[in-house]
């Protein structure tokens, strides 16, 4: 829209260098003096430390010392950076800003290279605009550059106004956006807009606000030239450098009143549902305590011919080894290391503001993920042990990799379509190696100390009850009753106590908001771990009370089935609730939206299980098993 600054979402640009000198990236050298010498560790755990060490250095931003004080002095030169463009409803399908042909200024080009890795996960294509801005310095109109329009570049622009594209640019990593032009009222002509008009406040030696008003609109007509023209207009702001973010975000959005309601709804679904349980729970069980303990008064003739049922029928059983115990150990262990990293995450999204810096958010993740290795490494290792698992190795293979098999398969799978797109979207090769080293370098390794540690702290089947040598037989019981059913139930509470929560993740993600409210956010994951444990102690007491011992994929799928709607609801809000089109951007948000739902699941279902666990040990510790 023509006259009016975009800014949407914040990014980290590098600091302004010299364009006449060549850029050089600085080393970091470590101090020899003063250093004390350290005994090298053992074994896997001095790898596991050194490749921890190599994944920090590695996400870290290198040359922060003088590429982000954003200070500067007067005369100083501040670099504009041309991003991506795309169209507007497709926020994912991004290209390079240079891919349509617009011409660049006549000041030498500063090359860009990626700082961070989830920066060039994320496609950020940072190239010099070759604009000529010093701080504090006003610019007159003036023209950096000429347009020769043929028909192909005139296709090429017109393409991008039929498709509402729009370009994104920073400065001192502050975003702008922009429209590349405009149609007229038949859609016959087409106009691009040719002049950046640039107002940048400062306050003392920083940048602290800038605004773009697009004007001089000129109609695209084939063999003209187009001249490209901007200003820059300094102007003194109060705003401080430290609140300068602040107008990137929607207060009246995100601390909408509905958000408030939803979030205090599912806090008294809380409620409501401890309470229900609890009195359930604990009247049922008191009068099965009671029921048990007249049994044990019983001669054996009476106890024969009495009408047993129950839980406590299957308590020769009820810790009998899982089917399947490799893989569900390593979804026990994934589920955990999920959990951590949901939790340190939002922890530290609410202490920092990560969305400051551009490809922070997924940086601090990758990094958390590889950091708690060891927790999926203990719980999934120290569960396979306590079902009588012998090759621990596989199961540590196989926990280690799941999680990143499946989030890398779907990556490289889409990498494949942004590839054919030429989007900027497409990962580098040398960023896919990167994601393997760590994978092999840091994950394993780490995951490798957990499950040893698990295995020998936690390992030892320690059970209130014996398990019989031959397992019971399953009576028949009703429809309702079956795990299949308990199972597709299992996820309706979880998910209605989030998916409000899941309106305001998939617009910051998939449209143009930045997700600050954090607090909400861990509401939320202690509102959902609650109602999550509840349902599952309900759901595995039935099954126990209808004598079924097969509680523990049940628990974890009754669970894990939260993922199952939160996909479906997925589906609602891509029709309903965007406008996107077309085979990239359609591939991108269902097939991340996958793995999402299927992390989610993982999750849901490891915390499901562990409450359920914990449970179903104290009800078999405080009756007596002849």
């Amino acid at each position: 829209r023509g006259g009016s600054g975009w800014a949407r979402a914040p990014c980290v640009c590098p600091r302004p260098v010299d364009a006449n000198r060549p850029r050089r990236r600085r080393r970091r050298r470590l101090r020899a003096g003063g250093a004390r010498r350290m005994r090298p560790l053992p074994g896997a755990l001095g790898v596991a430390a050194a490749a921890a060490l190599w994944l920090l250095l590695l996400l870290l931003p290198r040359t922060r010392a003088d590429e982000h004080e954003h200070t500067y002095q007067d005369k100083e030169e501040v670099v504009l950076w041309m991003n991506t463009v795309g169209p507007y409803h497709n926020r994912q399908e991004t290209y390079k800003y240079f891919s349509l042909p617009f011409c660049v200024g006549s000041k030498k080009s500063i090359s860009h290279y990626h700082e961070t890795l989830g920066e060039a996960l994320q496609g950020v294509e940072l190239e010099f605009s070759g604009l000529d801005i010093k701080f504090k310095d006003d610019v007159m109109p003036a023209t950096y550059c000429e347009i020769d329009l043929d028909k192909e570049k005139r296709d090429a622009f017109v393409y991008a106004i039929k498709n509402h594209y729009w370009y994104q640019m920073y400065i001192d990593d502050l975003p702008i956006w922009g429209i590349v032009g405009e149609a007229d009222e038949n859609g016959e002509d087409y106009y691009l807009w040719t002049y950046k008009k640039l107002e940048i406040g400062f306050n003392g030696n920083r940048i602290v606000d800038v605004n773009l008003t697009s004007e001089g609109k000129v109609k695209l007509v084939p063999n003209t030239k187009i001249q490209m023209s901007y200003s820059v207009k300094w102007k003194k702001s109060d705003v401080k450098f430290e609140d300068r973010f602040d107008k990137y975000l929607d207060p009246s959005f995100f601390q909408h009143r509905i958000h408030w309601f939803s979030i205090f709804n599912s806090f008294m679904m809380v409620i409501f549902l401890v309470g229900l349980v609890s009195m359930i729970l604990m009247r049922t069980l008191r009068k099965d305590y009671a029921r048990y303990s007249k049994e044990e008064e019983m001669d054996d003739m009476d106890r024969d011919l009495g009408d047993e049922y129950g839980w406590k029928q299957v308590h020769g059983d009820v810790f009998r080894p899982s089917s399947h115990p490799l893989i569900f150990s390593s979804l026990i262990g994934s589920g955990c290391q999920i959990f951590a990293v949901s939790l340190i995450v939002i922890i530290v999204a609410m202490i920092e503001d990560l969305y400051t810096e551009r490809g922070s958010m997924l940086s601090t993740a990758i990094f958390v993920y590889a950091a708690t290795s060891p927790v999926n490494g203990y719980f999934g290792g120290s569960l396979y042990a306590r079902q009588g698992g012998r090759r621990w190795i596989k199961q540590m293979f196989i926990g280690a990799f799941l999680i990143p098999a499946m989030v890398c398969g779907t990556a490289f799978f889409i990498n494949f379509i942004a590839i054919y797109y030429h989007a900027s979207r497409a990962i580098p090769f040398g960023t896919m190696v990167a994601v393997c080293c760590i994978c092999f370098f840091v994950i394993l390794p780490l995951n490798l100390v957990g499950t040893i540690l698990g295995r020998n702290l936690s390992g030892q089947p320690n059970f209130p009850c014996r398990v019989n040598a031959v397992p019971r037989p399953i009576p028949e019981k009703k429809w309702f009753m079956e795990p299949a059913v308990i199972v597709c139930l299992g996820g309706i509470l979880p998910f209605g106590s989030i998916f409000i929560e899941m309106y305001f993740i998939f617009t910051s993600f998939w449209a143009y908001k930045i997700y600050y409210v954090y607090g909400f956010m861990m509401l939320v994951l202690v509102i959902l771990c609650i109602v999550t444990v509840c349902v599952t102690i309900v759901c595995t007491y039935f099954l126990l009370n209808a004598e079924d011992y097969r509680w523990q994929w049940t628990s974890f799928l009754s669970a894990a089935s939260t993922a199952i709607y939160v996909y479906m609801y997925s589906f609602y809000y891509y029709f309903f609730k965007t406008k996107m089109y077309g085979l990239f951007q359609t591939s991108f948000y269902f097939g991340y939206m996958a793995v999402f739902s299927t992390a989610l699941g993982i999750m849901c279902g490891a915390i499901g299980y562990m409450g359920t666990s914990a449970f179903v040990r104290k009800i078999y510790t405080n009756v007596k098993i002849d």
